[in-house]
């Protein structure tokens, strides 16, 4: 098992784009919601990088503030009041209840539009979203950004059923099969952070609710069913001892990918993490609630199959 060097690993990448910038003064921003709630993990990232890169200057500012403090120079450089900025750092601006009015989309605007490195990058963000996602897994769409066949196919074996529910032929029958056999997909929107899904017997009410202009900003996935593990679920007011119980896990690879259009220039993974639920729980969100943060433990098998 590899060592889970997540906060270091993340840290350290971000500094590495700090030093691409190379500007000795320039600062780290921290975009971060009006009131955070995850922030624990937040400040470790920022602790991490003033302990072990002193003389690194990290800023947390809201939407709102950056539009109120922020300007481009003559460069395009990115000044908050006198301080330049070599890294963005996304903690808010994912939702839109983020986006309060049309000053913290101006804001967004001018960060994009600086010389600033992104973390994530535009690009990145909206890879990351379910419509680009769904439309990514449409077929030969991924023919434009690989050319080997191979690594296409093995692309390809990631995605699950990802099917549109726009106002077209393919919507319409992505709808009709979501009404006739509900308990094989869930809904979900174009949000982040868990609780907005909808799932099995209760999407042909959500779907019959909605527009057919609504309903096209939502997606509609096969349901995952992942392997089932039987351990202790420890929750705060809950059984003491907790009951041996079942569970399903999510394993998520942290990565560090620095580069541009033409170069890659630091490519590495660092770090993971593990969210487990109860197998009775659609949500899984930790920050939520709905799930808790587990270790992996890699065993040897004996079956052939099994490591194949």
């Amino acid at each position: 098992m590899p060592n889970n060097k997540a906060l270091s690993g993340l840290c350290d990448g971000m500094v590495k784009a700090w030093d691409i910038y190379a500007k000795p003064k320039a600062v780290i921003l921290f975009i971060i919601e009006d009131v955070s709630y995850n922030i624990c993990d937040q400040r470790f990232h920022e602790f991490y990088i003033r302990e072990t890169y002193p003389h690194i200057k990290v800023l947390r500012r809201t939407l709102t503030e950056v539009h109120r403090e922020g300007k481009l120079g003559l460069g395009k450089e990115l000044l908050l009041g006198n301080q330049e900025v070599a890294v963005i750092y996304f903690r808010a601006g994912y939702e839109p209840g983020h986006y309060h009015s049309q000053a913290e989309w101006d804001a967004r605007y001018l960060m994009e539009t600086s010389l600033a490195i992104k973390c994530p990058s535009i690009h990145y963000h909206l890879a990351g979203t379910k419509k680009v996602q769904q439309a990514l897994a449409q077929p030969a769409v991924l023919e434009r950004f690989i050319n080997d066949p191979e690594e296409i196919k093995a692309v390809g074996k990631i995605f699950t059923g990802l099917y549109s529910l726009d106002d077209n032929e393919a919507g319409n029958a992505s709808y009709e099969m979501a009404l006739r056999t509900p308990e094989r997909f869930v809904l979900k929107p174009q949000r982040e952070g868990g609780g907005n899904n909808v799932y099995g017997v209760d999407i042909p009410d959500a779907l019959k609710r909605m527009s057919r202009v609504e309903r096209s900003a939502w997606i509609l996935m096969d349901l995952i069913h992942p392997p089932l593990t039987k351990g202790y679920m420890v929750r705060p007011g809950g059984d003491m001892p907790p009951q041996i119980v079942d569970m399903v896990s999510e394993l998520g690879i942290f990565g560090v990918v620095i580069g541009d259009a033409e170069h890659i220039v630091h490519n590495y993974q660092a770090g993971h993490m593990l969210r487990t639920k109860l197998s009775t729980a659609n949500e899984g969100g930790v920050a939520a609630g709905l799930g808790a943060l587990d270790s992996p433990y890699l065993i040897d098998s004996d079956d052939d199959d099994e490591e194949n």
